[in-house]
Formats: structure tokens, sequence, C-alpha cells
């Protein structure tokens, strides 16, 4: 199933980058690694641009800097982008483009100056800045960027560069049919219109499990898309209030921190009574399906619930 299309002023028809990367080539990972050893860097050239910017911005975001050896104030630029890169341990993926190399792509963005970042989302493409930025900036910059993507349901993890190179990429799985017009409605953002069609599948197989992961993330996100992750967060530091606990619960979801989520909710469980503590508790077992009962995560928690509820 697809998630909604990101869409900003100033995005861009991807199609003439895409008509001229036919060819791809492996992506050389760059700059300093983690404390694991792990690098989210990686050098493109006009070949490989789509293969690794366009295709893999569905799964998470891309940001690629427009960079070029000539421009000696851009190391500054390019050292704190690779440090943000590696701390974020998978959020995102940065992808390194030296212009000079790379004539068709500065002719299809329109590019005016060096160095210029940008960033893509769910194939879509959307400039964040241009000129050489202090870290904090660059850092404010990529924080709105990973919560615009959290909002149009862009949360997955990108593998650390040389990870997957290894093997041989894993043919896509043919669309199940049935699920046609709930990815549509994934597709175009309306995700209770997804809910719905996945109601539907439920009705005719209550046991369709693919049906039952589908309806409970199509709610995660619908009621993710009105959240302000920052904010929720920082409110549910300060607040009891019912309301805002499961509101943070399902911003850690869609950001990757299931065990967080599943511990938040959990500890009000123990500490609630009543319908309260009920809410809770069916809100804790649909985030528990947006996984899958068989999630490693799914199965800790719910051992960990059967503690507290008896």
């Amino acid at each position: 199933m697809s998630s909604s299309s990101f869409n900003r002023p100033g995005a861009v028809d991807l199609s003439q980058l895409a008509q001229r990367a036919k060819q791809s080539a492996p992506a050389s990972p760059l700059g300093q690694r983690t404390a694991g050893g792990a690098s989210y860097v990686i050098e493109v050239t006009e070949q490989t641009f789509e293969a690794e910017t366009i295709r893999k911005s569905v799964k998470h975001p891309v940001v690629v800097e427009l960079y070029s050896p000539r421009v000696a104030t851009g190391q500054q630029l390019s050292d704190a982008l690779i440090e943000i890169a590696n701390a974020s341990e998978g959020k995102f993926v940065l992808a390194r483009l030296n212009v000079d190399a790379a004539p068709g792509i500065v002719q299809a963005l329109g590019l005016q100056a060096v160095p210029t970042v940008i960033a893509l989302i769910n194939g879509q493409l959307a400039p964040l800045f241009q000129g050489v930025l202090p870290k904090d900036q660059v850092q404010a910059a990529i924080d709105q960027l990973l919560t615009a993507a959290v909002a149009n349901g862009i949360v997955g993890r990108a593998q650390p560069v040389g990870s997957e190179q290894a093997t041989e990429p894993e043919p896509e799985p043919e669309p199940d049919p049935r699920f046609a017009a709930a990815d549509a409605a994934f597709e175009r953002g309306d995700f209770a219109a997804a809910r719905e069609e996945f109601d539907k599948l439920l009705q005719a197989n209550p046991n369709d499990t693919e049906a039952q992961i589908g309806r409970a993330q199509a709610g995660l996100f619908a009621r993710a898309a009105v959240l302000d992750p920052p904010s929720t967060l920082a409110a549910a530091a300060d607040s009891d209030d019912l309301d805002i606990q499961l509101a943070a619960a399902d911003v850690e979801m869609i950001t990757g921190q299931a065990e967080a989520a599943f511990t938040r909710l959990i500890g009000m469980i123990k500490s609630l009574s009543g319908e309260e503590r009920n809410q809770v508790r069916v809100r804790l077992l649909e985030l528990f399906e947006t996984l899958g009962n068989t999630d490693e995560r799914v199965l800790k928690a719910r051992r960990d619930l059967m503690t507290v509820l008896f």
C-alpha cells in the first residue's frame, strides 16, 4: 500500500530526471560514520540519481546536496549535512551530487546557485535552501522535512549504505487487487476512505490479517495527519491528559518508536481504571495491529500488557 504524495510549493516534475537516469551503478558511502560504523551518506551521479534518490524516497526521505568542489566554502555545509545524516541513523539519506559532472540534472532543475539542498519525499521534489547555513539552521530545515514526511506517511528507515548491495534486490510483489480501492484512497491521502475499504474486506472475511493491518494503519495515519510531532510530544511531557497521551503514542508509532508508544500506553493502563483504562487498552491493541501480531516488539508488549492486566 502506498502513502499520500508530498506536495509543497516549488515541487517540480521529476520525469526529466528519470529519463536521464536509465543506467544504474553502485553508490559510494561517504563521510563520518556512526559509532556503529554505519553511514547514511552516498555520492550519486547523473546516471544513478533516479535509483538512489527518486525511487528510494517512497520509503524514506532523501536529502540531496548539490555541490561543486570549486566552491571552497561549501565544505562547511557538507560537514554539517553529513554529521546530521549519520546521527539520524536512517531517518533520511543524504545523497551528494557534484553538479560539475551532472549538466543534465543542473538543466532539469534550473539550478541557479551552489550549494543548493533539495529534498525528495514519495518521489516529489521540493527545495530546502541555498547557500551555506550554520549547522543549527540546517538541522531545523531537516527537522521540518522529517515532520512533513511523517505527515505524509513516509516513515520508513533507511538501511546503512552498503548493506543492501551484497544481495540482489527482491522483485516488488504484484499488488493485490483486493486492496485496489484502499490503495487508491491511501494514494490520495484519504485515510478515512481507506479504512472504510478495509472495513468492507473485513466484513467479508474477519480473519483477513492484511486487511486488519491495513485498517489499523489507515486509522493511525488519519489521526497523525492532524498532529505536529514535536509539539505533541512536548505537550505529553507536561500533561496527564488522556487524549494528549494517546496522540503522543501515535506520534511515536509513525516516527519509528513503537517500543516507546507501547511503553507509554501500558504505563497508562497500569495507572488508570474503568472506561479510561479500557480506552487505552483498545488503542494499544489497534497499534499492535499496525505492525502485525508476529512482530517481536508486539510480542514483548503483549507480554508486558498481560502482566499489567493480570
